[in-house]
């Protein structure tokens, strides 16, 4: 297939586990600045501003909180979200303000890994 030509599959969005998927939304709206779209008990969206692929929050409800870093007999993190940011200092302070919490295992010095309100790992990096 050509780049030019139109892709039989096309990434849609990213859905992450939540035991309150409303709770979910509503903490990456307010990071993220996205517009919400569904805001169901069980299923939610944003709506990427860009027009790129958005993200979704489902009810897990025997959701298990994941562990960063992995520890053994844990739920293992199955994926991570990686956010680009202008000011790491800035984007810092206004995931923690969100809700954020910031991990205590950094293992990188030019990059920060946080958590959401249900465990999820993000990191935020400069561009």
């Amino acid at each position: 297939m050509t780049a030019s030509s139109s892709p039989l599959i096309q990434y849609h969005a990213t859905v992450l586990g939540s035991p309150d998927p409303q709770a979910a939304v509503r903490f990456y709206a307010n990071l993220l600045g996205w517009e919400i779209g569904n805001d169901e008990r069980d299923w939610c969206t944003l709506r990427n501003p860009a027009g790129g692929p958005g993200l979704s929050f489902q009810l897990e409800e025997d959701f298990a909180r994941p562990a960063w870093p992995e520890q053994p007999g844990e739920q293992q993190m199955m994926m991570h979200l990686d956010l680009l940011v202008g000011d790491l200092g800035k984007a810092a302070a206004h995931a923690e303000s969100c809700g954020a919490e910031r991990a205590a295992h950094q293992p990188q010095d030019d990059v920060l890994v946080f958590t959401d309100p249900d465990g999820h790992p993000f990191c935020l990096f400069e561009k």
